[in-house]
C-alpha cells in the first residue's frame, strides 16, 4: 500500500466537470493498493495517517494532528502510485492491486476514517478525475512499506 499525503489549505476533485468532493484545511491522500495488500495493511496505514502531527502549533512547530485542527480528508484512489519505471519508458503496473481488491480496500479505508469521526470527501474509483489543491508548505509525506 502507498499513501501520498499532502497537507492542504483547500482541495477539490472533479469528474465530468462536476465537483464531487472538496475540503478546506486538511489532507489530500492519494491511495495506491498493491497486489498483496489486505485490510490489516489498510488498518496500519489509516492509523499512521490519522496520527500524523504535521500541522503547525502556536510556536510554528509541526506538532498538531488532523483532529486537533479540525481538518478534513480528501481520499483519492490512484493505482499509478505503483508505476514501475525501471525498464524502458512505459511504466508497468504489475504490482498494483487488481481493480476489485483496490476498490474494496479503498472503500474500507474511507469507512475506517469516517468511523473515527473525520469529515471525508472522496474521488470516484476508476474515474478520470481532476484534482486541484493548494499544498500548504508545501508539505508532502509518502507512506509505504509500513
Amino acid at each position: 500500500m502507498k499513501f501520498v499525503i499532502q497537507r492542504v489549505t483547500r482541495a477539490s476533485v472533479t469528474v465530468d466537470g462536476v465537483c464531487i468532493g472538496a475540503i478546506d484545511r486538511g489532507f489530500v491522500v492519494l491511495i495506491g493498493v498493491g497486489a498483496e495488500d489486505t485490510k490489516e495493511t489498510a488498518d496500519k496505514y489509516v492509523k499512521k495517517l490519522l496520527g500524523l502531527r504535521i500541522f503547525e502549533d502556536a510556536q510554528g512547530k509541526t506538532n498538531l494532528s488532523l483532529k486537533e485542527v479540525n481538518g478534513g480528508l480528501l481520499l483519492i484512489s490512484q493505482f499509478t502510485l505503483y508505476a514501475d519505471c525501471r525498464k524502458g519508458n512505459r511504466p508497468s503496473f504489475l504490482q498494483a492491486g487488481a481493480p476489485a481488491l483496490a476498490e474494496e480496500l479503498y472503500e474500507y479505508i474511507i469507512a475506517c476514517c469516517r468511523r473515527e469521526g473525520y469529515p471525508v470527501q472522496t474521488g470516484k474509483f476508476g474515474a478520470d478525475m481532476k484534482v486541484e489543491l493548494l499544498n500548504d508548505g508545501p508539505f508532502t509525506v509518502v507512506l509505504d512499506n509500513l
